[in-house]
């Protein structure tokens, strides 16, 4: 049977996923938990209901995420300095420095996986990615608008 692009782009997926569970092995972090850092790392402290935004989960869910990622030492919760009911959301120390190797080694795999390709090829590598991103975006959009309009 012949190899599709779709079954690479697969094969692909789950290749970042195993070496992501290799790299948080023994440290608490989960896929989740890092995109919540990566999210805090880009927006600086944030409130959990623009956390929950950002991040597109509910905001039970970033409750639960925040939580632990404060008993691992990664964030910490201080009060808005304007509204009571709220809290700020920020990245310890140790969180920053954490965040700050991982963009090096995201820059580093990068460049090691554009070395796979012909310095020629790139440009267009890079298009038809993106392109596919861009369409595979907008299947998406479109087949959770159709189940929304479904369970109306």
């Amino acid at each position: 049977m012949e190899t599709l692009l779709l079954d690479r782009l697969l094969l692909i997926g789950e290749l970042f996923q195993r070496d992501m569970a290799r790299a948080f092995d023994g440290t608490g972090l989960t896929t989740a938990r890092v995109h919540l850092l990566w999210v805090l790392q880009h927006a600086g402290p944030s409130t959990q209901r623009d956390l929950a935004r950002l991040c597109e989960v509910t905001p039970r869910n970033i409750t639960g995420l925040v939580d632990g990622l404060e008993a691992s030492g990664h964030v910490r919760r201080t009060p808005h300095p304007t509204d009571r009911r709220s809290v700020i959301v920020e990245l310890t120390s140790t969180a920053a420095d954490t965040m700050a190797r991982m963009q090096g080694e995201h820059a580093e795999l990068n460049d090691t996986l554009l070395a796979a390709v012909a310095p020629e090829d790139r440009a267009a590598l890079e298009r038809g990615i993106a392109a596919i991103a861009t369409r595979l975006e907008t299947l998406v959009v479109e087949a959770a608008g159709e189940e929304d309009q479904a369970a109306s």
